[in-house]
C-alpha cells in the first residue's frame, strides 16, 4: 500500500540502501509531517498544493497532473506517487460513505522533465485542456558533470517560464522573419507556433536529493 514504507515493509528499503539511509528517509517523512500538523495554513505546504489541487480540478476542470522530476534519480517518483495521490484521494465517498459533493482526486502521471520536453510538453504548453504541473529539482545534483545540471536548471526555468507567460503572435513573427521566412508560409506556421501562456506550475527546489529530502517529498 502507500504506507508501506514507511511500515516494516521498508526492511527491504533498509536492506538496500543501509539502516541509516533507512532512518533518514523516516526523518525526512516526520518533518514534513509534523510541518503540516503545526504550521499556520497560510504557510503549510501540503495544505497550500491540497488546496491549489481542489481549486484546478473543481474550479478549471483540470483532471489531470503532471510531476516533473529534475533529475534522473527521481525518474520513477511521478509513478510511485500516482499511488500516494490516486489511492488517497480515488474514492468518490467521504469518510462517512457519503457522496463528495466535489471531484475526487486527478490522475497523477509524469516523467522526467528532459524526457518530457520531447514527448508530452507540447500538450502542455498548447493544448486546450488545462494540465497543471508540479516541477521538481535539485539545485546540486548528485553526478556533477560539466556543465550538464547547469543546463538542465536552465531547461528547468525556461519551460516553467514559458508556460506562464506564453508567445504572443508578434513574438512569432518575429522570430521567423529573423529566420527568413515570410508570405504566405509564415503566416500559416504563426498560428502553430502561439502558445497562450498562463499554465499553472508549482516549482519545487530544495538542495540536494537525499533520503531525508525524499522521505520530505513523499509526505508532502
Amino acid at each position: 500500500g502507500r504506507y508501506s514504507l514507511w511500515s516494516a515493509i521498508g526492511l527491504s528499503i533498509a536492506l538496500s540502501v543501509g539502516y541509516d539511509n533507512f532512518v533518514e528517509l523516516l526523518e525526512g517523512g516526520h518533518v514534513m509531517d509534523n510541518h503540516f500538523l503545526n504550521t499556520p495554513p497560510e504557510h503549510n505546504l501540503p495544505m497550500t498544493l491540497g488546496l491549489i489541487g481542489l481549486w484546478y480540478n473543481n474550479f478549471y476542470g483540470a483532471r489531470t497532473v503532471a510531476i516533473l522530476p529534475y533529475d534522473q534519480y527521481m525518474h520513477r517518483f511521478p509513478a510511485y506517487f500516482q499511488q500516494g495521490d490516486m489511492e488517497s484521494d480515488g474514492k468518490g465517498v467521504n469518510r462517512q460513505g457519503e457522496p463528495l459533493d466535489v471531484n475526487s482526486g486527478p490522475v497523477i502521471w509524469g516523467e522526467p522533465g528532459t524526457n518530457g520536453q520531447h514527448a508530452f510538453y507540447q500538450l502542455i504548453h498548447q493544448g486546450n485542456q488545462l494540465v497543471p504541473a508540479d516541477f521538481i529539482a535539485p539545485i546540486e545534483t548528485q553526478s556533477p558533470l560539466g556543465e550538464h545540471h547547469l543546463i538542465l536548471l536552465s531547461n528547468f526555468f525556461a519551460q516553467t517560464e514559458a508556460l506562464m507567460k506564453g508567445k504572443t503572435k508578434e513574438e512569432v513573427r518575429k522570430e521567423l522573419e529573423k529566420d527568413g521566412m515570410t508570405g504566405e508560409t509564415l503566416e500559416k506556421l504563426i498560428p502553430h507556433k502561439v502558445f497562450t501562456g498562463n499554465r499553472p506550475t508549482n516549482s519545487i527546489l530544495f538542495p540536494k536529493l537525499t533520503p531525508k529530502t525524499l522521505g520530505m517529498l513523499i509526505a508532502l
